[in-house]
């Protein structure tokens, strides 16, 4: 891979996805730290959202059918998360 590659739009808008969706893992193990306990934060499932959504869309763009259903299974999974988390609060107030 040479810098044109690397300065390819869909690359680098590929690597934002991959850096959203690694943050993730960075956000929910200072939560726990912080906690002294294993906890998952909200914003871990939002990280996982937007990040796994760039991450679709760039599998989408890449014709990439493996890499296409994984995310867009994981998106799902993120999505159903933040839906229980916010019936949840509503229940709450």
């Amino acid at each position: 891979m040479n810098l044109k590659d690397l300065l390819n739009p869909w690359v680098i808008f590929g690597l934002l996805g991959q850096v959203c969706f690694s943050l993730r893992f960075i956000i929910q193990w200072i939560q726990s730290e912080r906690h002294r306990k294993s906890i998952i934060p909200v914003s871990f499932w939002y990280f996982s959202l937007f990040g796994g959504l760039i991450l679709f869309i760039y599998a989408i763009y890449r014709q990439d059918i493996v890499f296409t259903l994984g995310q867009g299974a994981g998106l799902i999974v993120y999505a159903r998360n933040l839906v229980l988390i916010a019936r949840h609060k509503e229940v709450k107030i």
